[in-house]
C-alpha cells in the first residue's frame, strides 16, 4: 500500500509543486494591504486547489512524456517507465485531481482563480508538453508563462482581481525560467538529443545557450528591481534582490568560461535557491513596517 501511494505521489512532482505553492502563498500575503493575515480558508483551500492543479498537470506530463522518460537517465525511474502505474490509471488520477482542484477553487475561493489555474494547467500539460516542447527550442520561454502564474493565482485567490503588482511577480518567474531550465538542459543535452527534443543546447549549441543564460540573467536582475521601482517593496527587498542577482550573474559568467561541466548543474541548483530566497525576501519586506 505504501509503494502504491508513493507511485502516485511520484506522478505529482512534489518538489516542483512545493515551490509553486510557496510562490502562490507569497502572492496571497503580498496582496494584503495593509500587511496582515490571509484568511485561513483562503490560505489553506486556495493553496490546496492550486497545488492539486499543479500535481494534475505534472501527472499528465508524466503520461505524455512516458516514452521519452524511459530513455533518459534523469527520468527513467519515474513510475510509468518503471511499470508501477499504467498510463490509463495515471490519466484518470490526473483528471480526478484536476477536477477536484477546480471544485475547491470555484466553491471556496473564486471563479477567476479557478479559470486562471485551469489555463495554467492546460498551458503546461497540453500546450507546452504536447506541442511546444517538441516544436521549438524556445519551448521553455513560451511555455514558461504557465509556470510563472502561481503568485498571480495566489493574489487573485485573496482579492478576486488581477493586480499590476501581481504581474510583476509573474514577470520575475517568467524571465527566471529560461536560464534556470537551460542550465539543466546543457547538462542533459545528450539525453534530449537522444529523444529528439529540440532544447536550445541541442539545436543551437552550448556556447549559444550559455550566452542566452547570461543575457536572461541580466534581464532578470533588471526585472527583479521593478517591485522597488513601483513601490511594491522597500530597500530591504532591493538589497536582497541585487545580492541574489549578483550571485546568479556570477554563475552565468562562470558558465560562459566553459571550463567546468559541473557549473551547469551548480547554476541550475543556485537558480532554485534564488527563486525561493527572492520570494522569501519579498514576504519579509512586506511585513517590515509592522516591526518598525
Amino acid at each position: 500500500m505504501i509503494d502504491f501511494i508513493k507511485s502516485y505521489l511520484g506522478l505529482c512532482k512534489l518538489k516542483v509543486v512545493a515551490l509553486i505553492v510557496f510562490t502562490a502563498m507569497v502572492g496571497m500575503f503580498l496582496a494584503t494591504s495593509p500587511p496582515g493575515m490571509v484568511p485561513w480558508d483562503v490560505l489553506l483551500l486556495g493553496n490546496l486547489g492550486i497545488g492539486m492543479a499543479a500535481s494534475a498537470a505534472a501527472a499528465i506530463n508524466h503520461v505524455l512524456d512516458a516514452r521519452e522518460d524511459a530513455k533518459m537517465t534523469r527520468t527513467h525511474n519515474r513510475p510509468l517507465p518503471q511499470g508501477e502505474i499504467n498510463a490509463g490509471n495515471a490519466m484518470i488520477f490526473a483528471i480526478l485531481l484536476g477536477a477536484l482542484s477546480m471544485v475547491i477553487l470555484v466553491v471556496f475561493i473564486n471563479t477567476l482563480t479557478a479559470v486562471l489555474t485551469f489555463l495554467s494547467l492546460v498551458g503546461y500539460a497540453v500546450v507546452y508538453t504536447m506541442y511546444l516542447k517538441r516544436a521549438t527550442p524556445q519551448n521553455i520561454v513560451i511555455g514558461g508563462a504557465a509556470g510563472a502564474a502561481p503568485p498571480v493565482l495566489g493574489w487573485t485567490a485573496l482579492t478576486g482581481t488581477i493586480d499590476p503588482h501581481a504581474l510583476l511577480l509573474f514577470l520575475i518567474i517568467f524571465i527566471w525560467t529560461p536560464p534556470h531550465f537551460w542550465a539543466l538542459a546543457i547538462h542533459r543535452r545528450d539525453e534530449y538529443a537522444k529523444v529528439d527534443i529540440p532544447m536550445l543546447p541541442v539545436t543551437h549549441g552550448v556556447p549559444f545557450t550559455r550566452l542566452q543564460i547570461l543575457l536572461y540573467t541580466v534581464m532578470l536582475i533588471i526585472v527583479s528591481v521593478l517591485p522597488f521601482v513601483f513601490r511594491m517593496s522597500g530597500l530591504f527587498y532591493l538589497a536582497g534582490a541585487l545580492l541574489l542577482g549578483g550571485g546568479f550573474l556570477y554563475y552565468a559568467i562562470l558558465l560562459m568560461k566553459g571550463d567546468d561541466e559541473s557549473v551547469a548543474m551548480k547554476t541550475f541548483g543556485y537558480s532554485i535557491w534564488y527563486l525561493m530566497a527572492m520570494f522569501t525576501i519579498l514576504l519579509v519586506d512586506h511585513y517590515l513596517p509592522l516591526l518598525a
